[in-house]
């Protein structure tokens, strides 16, 4: 062998049989594994990095390396590129299988620049070709082995991350709502057995908690549905959904409300519309809190038109409202978390600011779209596109 590794190993005398490595079955911190057909590479790659106090196991041949691999892990394997039966790229290929995040670092005598592509393609992390020194080998492993572990940290936040979450859901969950609740009811309570008691004026500021309470128990169940959605509790989309249905349940549950604040709703469907994806739950949750905006940010006389069409291979759902509109500035931010348009014509429209959120997640999850544009006259129209069901679905 031509490497100065081996060289030196040569003149010095020491070349001798490798012997059986101990398995080592502790955890991933600072193992290397090293899988080469060069009994003197292996030897020369395990004194380098023993040096640096990695723990080093060598394997002479592909498939004892990757069932060492898939029994215990390293932080980085070093695989040679040209070996007999296994070469280098199937045994990345099946490592990747393993683990989709190990640290692989390609060594060869045959060094070419679509070698060394075609290694990175398949999953290689770096590439070092021989001969090379004990330092350029302690380098890209060092570097490797860094990258590894600040992988490692990531997940681990990632996971400390998310348990905070799930926490903090349950805390606003039951310490929040279900106390809130309860005072709901109480004010509720208190109206009712002091209606013919008490002052106009202090009906009033029974009137205003109750206000403010319902305020905060919308925001809260708007919270916890887009924690749900950002933890990963989807819309099934193995169901499917006959978007008409769905809008005439909630164009009926919002009837009486439309009718308060004086506000007609017309509906026009497709007679013949294909399925879509989704469950009703999350696709209530996407027409519900389009037609609630609708309604709210309207006028006394007003109207909020929805149409719903055939598309190529989607259903368009479109909500027209005859409201204010939505100053140009604001349009880019309309989904944005907890962002509401505030001016002279919204200052008393309550709400949380995470409708529209919920919304572009609920549609991005199914990978449709949403968008949202002034009307030329007045009010603006939201426009969503929902993938129609596969066949067979």
């Amino acid at each position: 062998m031509d490497s100065p590794m081996a060289s030196k190993l040569s003149e010095e005398g020491k070349a001798e049989v490798l012997k059986p490595v101990k398995p080592y079955l502790g955890s991933q911190h600072r193992r290397i594994l090293v899988i080469d057909d060069e009994s003197v590479m292996l030897q020369s790659c395990r004194k380098i990095l023993e040096k640096d106090d990695y723990r080093v196991e060598t394997f002479d041949n592909g498939q004892e390396g990757i069932e060492r691999f898939r029994q215990a892990p390293p932080a980085v394997l070093v695989v040679d590129l040209k070996m007999p039966d296994i070469d280098g790229l199937q045994v990345i290929q099946r490592v990747r299988k393993i683990d989709s995040e190990a640290i692989i670092v390609v060594i060869t005598g045959y060094a070419t620049v679509s070698a060394a592509v075609e290694a990175m393609k398949a999953g290689a992390y770096d590439f070092l070709p021989k001969p090379f020194t004990p330092d350029e080998l302690r380098l890209i492993i060092n570097r490797g082995y860094e990258r590894w572990n600040l992988a490692r940290e990531s997940r681990r936040l990632r996971r400390e991350k998310e348990e905070i979450e799930r926490n903090f859901i349950t805390l606003v969950s039951h310490q929040l709502r279900s106390p809130l609740a309860a005072v709901r009811q109480c004010l509720d309570a208190l109206e009712f057995v002091t209606k013919d008691v008490i002052s106009e004026e202090s009906t009033t500021f029974i009137y205003r908690a109750q206000a403010r309470t319902d305020e905060l128990l919308a925001t809260i169940k708007d919270w916890l549905t887009l924690a749900k959605l950002k933890r990963g509790v989807k819309c099934d989309e193995s169901e499917t959904v006959d978007l008409s249905e769905v809008i005439e349940q909630i164009a009926g549950s919002h009837e009486q409300r439309a009718e308060s604040a004086g506000v007609e709703i017309h509906v026009e469907t497709d007679g013949h519309l294909p399925r879509i994806r989704g469950d009703n739950a999350c696709i209530g949750v996407l027409v519900g809190n389009l037609l609630s905006n609708a309604i709210k940010y309207n006028h006394t006389g007003g109207a909020v038109e929805i149409r719903v069409e055939h598309r190529g291979k989607a259903v368009e759902l479109k909500v027209i409202d005859t409201g204010p509109g939505i100053p140009e500035k604001s349009l880019p931010r309309l989904f944005k978390e907890f962002y509401r348009v505030k001016n002279e014509k919204t200052e008393n429209i309550s709400g949380t600011g995470l409708g529209l959120t919920i919304c572009k997640a609920i549609v991005d999850e199914l990978g449709g779209s949403i968008e949202v544009s002034n009307n030329e006259k007045a009010g603006c129209t939201f426009t969503v596109l929902l993938p129609e069901a596969q066949a067979g679905s």
